[in-house]
């Protein structure tokens, strides 16, 4: 079975860094289309990046928010995924989750650009990580 676990949320000040990490069992992150999504309580669950592997190479996708601040990362030798956040605001205070997907359609891995921030098509989740944004 599957299993995704997210670490390294936390508590800092404005304009502080974090990195999430999130190690997976069951599942290879060498070949699989895995995001991080987040939801601050009372607001919708929002995409904040994917990372997925494609014939012609990796690529990354950011939320418009965090572009220039946030990078996706995964090491494949330890089947982990990585977000770095870098001069977080209070606004980005919440749960932090990963996810990763299974059996997308061909339609859809091929136009992923314009698919990863629905997270209905993701099958797997981690339970997530807090990470409190705050003076």
């Amino acid at each position: 079975q599957v299993q995704l676990v997210e670490s390294g949320g936390g508590s800092v000040q404005p304009g502080g860094s974090l990195r999430l990490s999130c190690a997976a069992s069951g599942y290879t992150t060498s070949s699989g289309d895995m995001a991080w999504f987040r939801q601050a309580p009372g607001k919708e669950r929002e995409g904040v990046a994917v990372i997925c592997v494609r014939s012609a190479g990796t690529y990354t996708y950011y939320a418009d928010s965090v572009k220039g601040r946030f990078t996706i990362a995964r090491d494949n030798a330890r089947n982990t995924m990585y977000l770095q956040m870098n001069s977080l605001k209070p606004e980005e205070t919440a749960v932090y989750s990963c996810a990763a997907g299974a059996g997308l359609p061909a339609s859809v891995r091929r136009n992923f650009g314009g698919y990863w921030r629905d997270a209905p098509l993701y099958t797997y989740w981690g339970p997530g990580t807090q990470v409190t944004v705050s003076s």
